[in-house]
């Protein structure tokens, strides 16, 4: 029985390994994704524009922040420790 549940944990844990790398690596190719097309744009700027007005700046700010969020879910911490669902408790205790 005890074999059983290690198992299980073992094959869950696999599992959301496997699920935080897919993440990790399809974050990089958005990253790679998001300075190829930028560095595009700003090409196409200084071609056709050269000193003129900077709108490459709108793409890239609103694609950036669309990466830092995408980043925020790869890298954030899932999973909460007994200390911060204990804590948790307590306030929602107090909050009553």
């Amino acid at each position: 029985m005890t074999d059983d549940l290690s198992r299980t944990d073992e094959d869950e844990l696999r599992a959301r390994a496997v699920k935080r790398l897919r993440k990790r690596r399809d974050f990089y190719t958005h990253v790679a994704v998001y300075v190829l097309v930028n560095a595009l744009l700003v090409v196409i700027w200084a071609v056709t524009t050269p000193g003129g007005f900077f709108w490459p700046v709108f793409p890239m700010a609103a694609w950036g922040i669309g990466l830092a969020m995408n980043a925020w879910d790869v890298y954030r911490q899932d999973d909460f420790d007994e200390e911060r669902i204990s804590k948790e408790v307590r306030h929602l205790q107090r909050t009553r």
